[in-house]
């Protein structure tokens, strides 16, 4: 067997457990034998290139970085790196494995100087929601200890419904950094310490929100909880290099033009509750650290997976349509990635 064929094998045999947990229902599941076939047939026109070709094939930019139309400004310091909306997709869909988005982050911050394919790297997405102006004025009267055993008892009610649906439960083990609001720049950031099933590293969900006059900038660390100290330690940068253009700014807010977020300061921090959460919510830190052709081959499964999907709503048009009394409510679909856990339910992500 050749080293190409070697890779194939041990590529398939990790990536097929996947690709059978994300088919909780039978009748949506590809024949496996044919998804083999398929990875098979099209190894031969596969491009394999090396990690330092990938690498160096991404768009890296520094110093002033304008995100959107006009909507904010990154400053970064040297010791900062930027990629943009689709670069930043290649990375976390064909570097680190996870399952593409249909809508691209704005862009994607990372260590300068260290391989993004390297153990030790870390990123953090940029994405909009543009929900509108978020109050602040509670900001003083939120118990975080009590919100944090809410959250909780919101997790253990939640993998009930995980459980009886074939995903892991998923444990809200405490902060692994206190919510902490900078009023003055209207900058809020904490982090969660999760624990997916039975798996003996935690994974470590950081946030940043940065308050805007039309909706906030969600700014998600992807890093492993080993790498707390370094992350805590780079806050204090991404925090300084990241404003809102003049006409986005908070203090610009106009109560007869502009339109008030229906939550306030205290669910960016709570999020939506984390239920419906499926095993594809770990992929986002595991795959990361895998060596780099088989999350190549991983990712390019996830697309396929994503075809097939998309392609079943068109095949079901001559299936007989149910009746008022046979339909039964859909239960949400499961989040694809860890960033997924802190989005509020009504935002609208540009």
């Amino acid at each position: 067997m050749s080293i190409k064929d070697s890779i194939l094998a041990a590529t398939l045999a990790a990536a097929l457990p996947f690709t059978c947990a994300a088919y909780a229902n039978p009748e949506t599941a590809p024949d496996s034998a044919a998804v083999i076939e398929e990875i098979i047939e099209t190894d031969d026109s596969a491009q394999y290139i090396s990690p330092e070709e990938f690498v160096a094939s991404l768009e890296f930019k520094t110093g002033r970085v304008v995100l959107g139309k006009d909507l904010a400004t990154l400053n970064l310091p040297d010791s900062l790196v930027f990629l943009d909306g689709d670069n930043a997709q290649r990375l976390l869909v064909d570097g680190w494995g996870n399952p593409p988005d249909d809508v691209p982050p704005l862009g994607m911050i990372l260590p300068a100087g260290v391989s993004p394919l390297a153990e030790e790297s870390w990123g953090v997405t940029v994405e909009y929601e543009a929900s509108g102006y978020v109050s602040d004025e509670d900001a003083a009267d939120i118990d975080y200890s009590d919100m944090l055993k809410d959250m909780q008892a919101d997790m253990r009610e939640a993998n009930t419904w995980r459980e009886e649906n074939g995903y892991e439960p998923v444990q809200l083990v405490g902060w692994a950094a206190a919510p902490h609001y900078d009023a003055e720049g209207k900058k809020l950031h904490w982090a969660k310490e999760l624990k997916f099933g039975d798996s003996e590293a935690n994974t470590l969900n950081y946030n940043i929100r940065v308050l805007g006059r039309k909706g906030v900038l969600v700014l998600n660390f992807v890093a492993n909880m080993d790498q707390l100290a370094e992350i805590e330690a780079s806050v204090p940068a991404v925090l300084a290099a990241t404003e809102f253009n003049p006409g986005q700014r908070y203090a610009e807010f106009d109560p007869d033009l502009d339109t008030v977020a229906a939550y306030g300061l205290g669910a960016l921090v709570a999020g939506k509750v984390a239920a419906k959460t499926g095993l594809l919510a770990l992929l986002l830190v595991l795959l990361k650290k895998f060596w780099f052709i088989p999350v190549i081959l991983v990712g390019w499964l996830f697309k396929r997976i994503g075809l097939r999907k998309k392609e079943a709503p068109a095949e079901a048009v001559s299936a007989p349509v149910a009746t008022a009394a046979e339909t039964k409510p859909q239960e949400p679909a499961p989040a694809q990635t860890v960033m997924d856990l802190n989005k509020t339910d009504d935002a609208e992500k540009r």
